[in-house]
């Protein structure tokens, strides 16, 4: 048997004895601290620090290099149909919108980065992820995050023109109103917007200077952009300010801005006039106490709208008054805006420059002021600039003479432009006595024109046929009222004020017979104004026509009494009727009245009172108020004290009559 085997077999036949031990040492863990050998079947016991912060590391948070890669890919998949990263990216600048966490400034900015080194990548496929990235909150981030996003518009509007329109119509919206802003301060705000402001105009800037030919593509951008007219007055301020500030810059712009400024002001005066007469019409208010009544005007800041909401339940009329006094005050907001902003042009030592904003404001005039009817107060922008030199004045001048005279020129332009040349030349307080009798020169030689022209084939007043030779009659008839002192042989002699011919001052006791007439003016009068055809003291406005008779009278140079008492027996819709105007099948005395009115001349005239209360400041040294004709109101009040005395005897006399046929 082998050993082996031995071994393995147990021990027969007795009593086995127990192998020999052998003696081990068996040291305590406390003897010398050396711990026993784990068994490999156990696992390790963890225990944590509990002053260690954990924290959960997003998966999005990766390294810029990462993210760099993921955004190349992403946009490369795109393009062959997968969209999963694309969409990732698109995430990034969306998850305020969407109400997710937004990601931290750094991850914006990796991605931002990222996007501007695939800017070529970023093809009409990709317009999503373009406007993600336009109208994301860049305005409020750190100032190296503009710099970067800047960058990136720069890299996309040269590289990728189909996003140039996209790139400044974003740019351009963010001048009508700032993001939203919360602050416990007014000056906190303030310094909000302006920054957003800014930060705008920097972009703007740097596009523009980078790409000329973008000019032709912001203008209408920014028309499209311009508030409507029934915006907040904030709103318009604010984005009207704006664009002053842009043209700084872009001086190519400047043009055709002004113009647009121009137009929506013009919209705006209109609509305030015409709710005016409206209101005034029906309630039975004068116009200047709806426009006077708003001082607090004043103290508006463009940061507050001062525009209480308007109730449903409330009176109708209350509504309108509501509505008609944000817009006035929204107008003489604008307008005290660019009365400031025009005069620091004028005010610069170069020639050059201030005849080119002249240019501006002339042109703006012949094309948006001009053609619009019922126009307000937008035209004083000219009439206070116009007034600073006596070539500028001269030019205005010239311009009207122009515009009535051009018989290629519609009917309703050439009226129109003789009304301003009227008015501007009778409220102009500086206007020459020399250009009055100029401008009463040129109309008498175009009326003289005029007259040849007409009368032989006329069948009686027609203002539709003759509308610009009755146009320019009232010019006559109204500059005489004002200017009429201008009008007389010795208006040279100013007295020692440098104002009025002694002789014609208000303390001044005088004669009818001392007053000696320019020759042609008394000529001029009597051709027209005793005309029985063309008969134009019938067509032009009664108010004009009665002041003017009032004053002729008065003052010697015609009498005109005799054809308007002949007048009261004309109906013009008669001569009217004959040219396809309808007459009322039974005519009262209400539907005459009115028929008369509707052939009668506007007694418009663009110069009148300007009533708004803060910007009114800057014409108050321009403008000529109405003074009337010394002596005159007393001879007027004497004749009516008269009148009433012999309208007593002749009731007594009656009285006395009535008496004696009752005994």
């Amino acid at each position: 048997m082998t050993t082996t085997a031995r071994l393995a077999d147990p021990v027969r036949g007795g009593t086995s004895k127990s192998p020999i031990a052998r003696s081990t040492l068996v040291r305590k863990r406390h003897d010398d601290g050396i711990s026993e050998p784990s068994s490999p079947s156990k696992r390790s016991k963890v225990t944590f620090d509990s002053d260690v912060e954990v924290r959960v590391v997003e998966e999005w948070e990766k390294p810029p290099v990462v993210i760099q890669e993921e955004v190349r890919r992403a946009l490369q998949k795109h393009l062959l149909g997968d969209d999963s990263g694309y969409r990732r990216v698109k995430a990034i600048y969306t998850a305020k919108e969407e109400g997710h966490d937004e990601p931290s400034p750094s991850i914006i900015r990796s991605y931002t980065l990222a996007l501007v080194n695939n800017v070529s990548s970023l093809d009409k496929t990709c317009s999503d992820l373009v406007q993600a990235v336009l109208y994301s909150d860049w305005l409020i981030q750190s100032g190296d995050y503009v710099e970067l996003y800047l960058r990136f518009l720069a890299n996309l509007a040269t590289s990728q023109t189909v996003f140039l329109v996209d790139v400044f119509r974003m740019l351009v919206g963010n001048l009508t109103t700032s993001p939203l802003f919360s602050s416990p301060t007014l000056d906190e705000m303030i310094t909000h917007h302006t920054r957003i402001y800014a930060r705008t105009h920097k972009g703007l800037q740097y596009l523009l200077n980078l790409i000329p030919s973008a000019s032709r593509v912001i203008s209408s951008i920014v028309a499209d952009a311009f508030p409507h007219e029934s915006d907040s007055k904030r709103t318009c301020i604010v984005y009207v300010r704006n664009l002053l500030k842009m043209i700084e810059y872009a001086p190519e712009l400047k043009a055709d801005t002004l113009a647009l400024i121009t137009e929506r002001l013009v919209k705006v005066d209109v609509r305030v006039q015409v709710d005016l007469e409206d209101l005034a019409e029906d309630v039975g208010e004068e116009i200047p106490q709806i426009t006077d009544a708003a001082p607090e005007s004043l103290q508006d800041s463009e940061d507050s709208d001062d525009e209480s909401n308007i109730d449903e339940d409330e009176d109708p009329e209350a509504q309108r008054t509501k509505e008609i006094v944000r817009n006035v005050k929204k107008t003489d907001r604008l307008l005290d805006i660019l009365f400031s902003f025009y005069d620091k042009s004028f005010s610069t030592d170069s020639v050059k420059s201030r005849t080119a904003v002249l240019d501006l404001l002339l042109s703006q005039f012949s094309t948006i002021i001009l053609p619009t009817y019922r126009s307000r107060h937008t035209q004083f922008l000219l009439f206070h600039f116009v007034q600073q030199s006596t070539a500028y004045i001269e030019a205005f001048v010239g311009l009207c003479v122009s515009i009535s005279f051009d018989r290629y020129r519609p009917a309703m332009i050439r009226q129109a432009a003789a009304a301003y040349l009227a008015s501007f030349v009778a409220r102009g307080v500086h206007v020459s006595s020399e250009t009055v009798r100029d401008v009463w020169d040129y109309i008498s030689s175009e009326l003289a024109r005029l007259y040849r022209e007409h009368e032989p084939t006329c069948r009686g007043p027609d203002l539709t046929r003759y509308s610009t030779y009755y146009a320019l009659v009232q010019a006559l008839l109204y500059i005489f009222c004002f200017r009429w002192r201008d009008l007389t042989a010795n208006s040279d002699d100013e007295s020692d004020d440098g104002d009025l011919p002694r002789i014609y001052s208000q303390e001044h006791q005088w004669s009818a017979e001392e007053i000696q007439w320019r020759p042609g003016v008394k000529e001029t009068l009597r051709l027209n104004l005793y005309s029985p055809q063309l008969n134009p003291l019938k067509v032009c406005s009664p108010v004009i026509v009665t002041e003017f008779a009032r004053i002729a009278q008065y003052l010697g140079v015609i009498l005109v009494e005799h054809r308007l008492a002949s007048n009261k027996r004309l109906r013009l819709s008669h001569f009217a009727g004959s040219r396809g105007y309808s007459t009322p099948n039974r005519e009262t005395a209400l539907s005459s009245r009115k028929d008369e009115e509707h052939y009668h001349l506007d007694g418009y005239f663009p110069f009148d009172p300007y009533h708004l209360p803060r910007s009114k400041r800057w014409i108050r040294e321009d403008y000529r108020e109405w003074s009337g004709v010394p002596g005159l109101e007393n001879k007027v009040a004497d004749r009516s004290d008269s009148e009433e005395e012999d309208a007593e005897d002749s009731n007594a006399e009656e009285d006395t009559e009535t008496d004696d046929l009752s005994e």
